[in-house]
């Protein structure tokens, strides 16, 4: 069995890689990490650390000629701030539209690239780091379990039945994906979720957020904060 992940560089698909890893072996796993216009280039250089350490190929590709319209606050492009508070808060003010985060489809996009790579690349398997928190109230829709049943379905069939997607977090929270990765002694001090790319992470914006709360639901801090 051989699996390619989509990497970004940060928990989540981080936790994936650490995951395929311990299942296939790392001469079985192949990275893929994506550019497509955002801010700052930190999770991609965090992607290449982490493929380092696991000693996997990487393969990168960049789509940001694709998303040179969208008006997401995570776009170089973008003059809008990204927004200071939690998911949660965003939502309250959004009546079930996404956040101002989302890159419009960019899971579909990414997937889609993904399996063509994956079958030139002889993998039977995409795996990618979609967790139920970022699904929840329509943040992120494409991290939902009905997106990902209907990519699944949609890749298999295009793919002549040689490739499937695995999202092994789908139905978790990220408190959860967390807890799998520290029993698998994934490196989150290689990782970088923040959506500015300063020095050191914001903790202010809604992934900061979320990830410094889910090492704390475990007992632990977040290696990142450790400053």
């Amino acid at each position: 069995m051989k699996a390619l992940v989509l990497l970004s560089g940060g928990v989540d698909s981080t936790t994936c890689l650490g995951l395929a890893v311990n299942r296939y072996g790392s001469d079985n796993v192949v990275a893929l990490s994506i550019a497509y216009g955002q801010k700052h280039l930190k999770e991609l250089e965090a992607a290449k650390k982490i493929v380092a350490y696991y000693q996997v190929e990487l393969m990168q590709l960049d789509l940001a000629k694709i998303f040179e319209s969208s008006d997401s606050t995570l776009m170089a492009h973008s003059d809008k701030e990204i927004a200071k508070e939690s998911y949660v808060k965003q939502l309250e003010q959004l009546d079930g539209k996404p956040v101002s985060t989302y890159v419009p489809f960019r899971n579909g996009l990414f997937l889609s690239s993904a399996a063509s790579i994956a079958l030139s690349k002889k993998c039977s398997l995409i795996f990618y780091g979609a967790h139920s928190d970022d699904a929840a109230g329509n943040a992120y829709p494409d991290c939902s379990d009905a997106f990902n049943e209907a990519m699944n379905l949609a890749i298999f069939i295009g793919s002549g039945e040689q490739l499937k997607i695995e999202a092994p977090f789908i139905s978790m929270s990220k408190e959860q994906v967390v807890k799998t990765g520290l029993d698998l002694k994934v490196p989150y001090e290689l990782t970088w979720s923040c959506y500015e790319g300063e020095a050191q992470p914001c903790g202010h914006c809604g992934t900061c957020l979320d990830r410094i709360a889910a090492f704390e639901n475990n007992g632990v801090r977040d290696p990142l904060m450790d400053f």
